[in-house]
């Protein structure tokens, strides 16, 4: 799942992107308010927005303003020094969804951002089914048949993204812009590496392409 992360503290800003990174996020990072609104204007793939309040050329509040009003449902979670009770109110009013008080567990932080995501996708559970597979978003584990997968980090991620979106087809362009966000790439050919061996794991048949569509689970 990608994660925009708009923060100014570039020690901080450094320590949640590879951090969160670590937790199998995709995680573009941006450091002033009018960049973070120029980028959620012209890229929609975004899962979640990580907000800090005290930003330079935009506050904090004025793009989860602008946010909200343009009509965008992304998932908002504001990360911020700020802990006085009128700040958490007026953050919450904005329209964040949760509100989390430097400083603080990256443990935590990614627990919070699997909550929204659950919300946002009508999940109670961080467990996800399909057919023999039951797979834990949280922990990025994944059993068929009761037996452990044995998933590289990034097949974990494509299984994740797949059932995530089923039962609709995600193009090429959808799923290297989840999997690698702006500054990561992958070689022209590790999509179809990383979807065959997934699919070797999952069983004959378990993922389809369809040209012009793109791959889903079966």
């Amino acid at each position: 799942m990608r994660i925009l992360l708009v923060e100014d503290d570039p020690l901080l800003g450094d320590g949640v992107q590879e951090g969160l990174r670590d937790a199998g996020w995709t995680v573009d990072w941006l450091a002033d308010g009018e960049a973070a609104r120029t980028a959620l204007q012209a890229d929609a793939t975004f899962d979640a927005l990580v907000l800090d309040l005290g930003l330079p050329r935009l506050p904090g509040l004025d793009v989860l303003r602008w946010l909200r009003g343009a009509g965008l449902a992304l998932p908002v979670l504001i990360l911020t020094a700020r802990d006085g009770i009128d700040d958490r109110i007026a953050g919450l009013n904005a329209g964040a969804d949760d509100y989390l008080v430097k400083p603080f567990a990256l443990g935590e932080l990614d627990a919070r951002l699997h909550a929204l995501l659950r919300r946002a996708n009508g999940r109670a559970a961080t467990e996800m089914f399909w057919r023999d597979v039951a797979f834990d978003a949280a922990s990025l584990t994944a059993r068929r048949n009761g037996e452990v997968l044995n998933l590289t980090s990034m097949e974990a991620r494509l299984l994740h993204l797949l059932l995530s979106a089923r039962p609709r087809y995600l193009s090429r362009e959808q799923i290297e812009t989840k999997l690698y966000g702006w500054l990561e790439s992958g070689d022209s050919n590790s999509l179809d590496v990383h979807l065959s061996h997934l699919r070797k794991k999952l069983g004959a048949g378990s993922i389809e392409n369809v040209r012009g569509l793109g791959w889903r689970l079966a």
